[in-house]
C-alpha cells in the first residue's frame, strides 16, 4: 500500500508498509520480512484499523476489520 505517508516513511527513516493477518504477532511479522526479502528488520509498529461501512446499492455492508505493520529495516537494507 502506497501513499503519501508511507511514501515520505520509505524515502526519510527506511520503513515499509504492509497489510499484515490480523492474528499475526510482531515477532511473526519480523521473522516473515527478514526471510522473503533477506534484510535485518530493526523495528516492527503494528495498528489495528476498524473496517469501515460501506453502501452496496439499496443497503449497507461492513468492510473486514485489517492490520497494519509499519517495518523499520536496518541502515542500507
Amino acid at each position: 500500500m502506497h501513499n503519501e505517508k508511507s511514501v515520505r516513511d520509505i524515502e526519510t527513516r527506511n520503513a515499509y508498509h504492509f497489510e499484515v493477518n490480523t492474528k499475526a504477532t510482531k515477532a511473526d511479522i519480523r521473522r516473515a520480512i527478514e526471510e522473503i526479502f533477506g534484510v535485518k528488520v530493526v523495528k516492527v509498529r503494528t495498528m489495528r484499523r476498524a473496517g469501515k461501512k460501506r453502501r452496496a446499492r439499496f443497503h449497507f455492508i461492513h468492510t473486514g476489520p485489517w492490520k497494519k505493520a509499519i517495518v523499520t529495516l536496518a541502515q542500507g537494507d
